[in-house]
């Protein structure tokens, strides 16, 4: 086994030094191409990554596509949820993905982004609630590896653990707190792996939930990443069902419940 210093991942990395690529300056010749208009998104976006709530909203003509986003690989829709005017983008799958858009979201006028992606379960929850507030997340993908170094955590920012899993124990909460394991290689979920984090107290595996807060440490940005917990990694048949119109109708109360502890 090498050592980890002749691991390519980790090596020429300088987590105080900025990068020469930005978003903004991407951001800048997709509209030159595609004649956008400069004005910006909704300061609070949310990642689909089933697309699900956006076939929802879609369905019922309460989201319009966002004409301010200036991505070259995914659309951005408004909608609004108790008055609020959000954004959301679907399929967004994947740490690298999640933090691209991250990015560009974030020097276009988003001021708090939120991640609802369906997880599998490791470890099963006492509570009945489905979605679990993601307050560590296990870094076994490479994204995160580009914004914080090695040893770090990657942790839901302080400012929303105050605001938010303190109450995650009240009934009419939605969510409970948990621990997930975020990997790129989902077909790769053997039981070593498996047994490895059923013994860390790990609850769910996703694939975008530490990168996400790696980049939300490094840029200081507000990153808020929730797991619909709804599959056994398809061991038996009947397995990845969300609920009502694939869970949209949860999701949309997740959020309204989300919105009046955050703003």
């Amino acid at each position: 086994m090498k050592e980890r210093g002749n691991i390519p991942l980790l090596l020429n990395k300088d987590y105080s030094s900025p990068s020469v690529f930005l978003p903004e300056n991407l951001l800048r010749e997709a509209r030159r191409q595609k004649s956008i208009p400069e004005c910006t998104v909704p300061e609070i976006c949310v990642l689909d990554p089933d697309g699900d709530l956006v076939d929802y909203l879609l369905q019922k003509g309460e989201a319009v596509k966002n004409k301010c986003w200036a991505c070259y690989h995914s659309n951005l829709y408004s909608f609004k949820t108790g008055g609020t005017e959000m954004g959301i983008i679907p399929c967004i799958v994947g740490a690298s993905y999640a933090v691209l858009v991250a990015e560009q979201l974030f020097v276009s006028g988003c001021k708090y982004l939120i991640s609802i992606t369906s997880a599998g379960i490791i470890g099963h929850p006492s509570s009945n609630k489905r979605f679990a507030l993601i307050t560590e997340a296990i870094r076994d993908e490479g994204t995160s590896y580009h914004y914080l170094p090695p040893d770090a955590p990657s942790i839901l920012p302080q400012t929303f653990y105050k605001k938010l899993a303190v109450v995650s124990a009240v009934g009419n909460c939605p969510y409970f707190e948990a621990k997930s394991w975020t990997t790129d290689a989902p077909y790769r979920e053997t039981q070593t792996a498996i047994s490895a984090m059923e013994k860390i107290n790990v609850c769910c595996v996703e694939m975008e939930a530490s990168a996400l807060y790696a980049f939300a440490a490094a840029k200081q940005k507000n990153v808020i990443c929730f797991a619909h917990l709804t599959n056994t990694m398809a061991q038996a048949e009947g397995d990845f069902e969300k609920g009502e119109h694939f869970g949209s109708i949860d999701t949309l109360n997740l959020l309204s419940y989300l919105l009046k502890r955050i703003l």
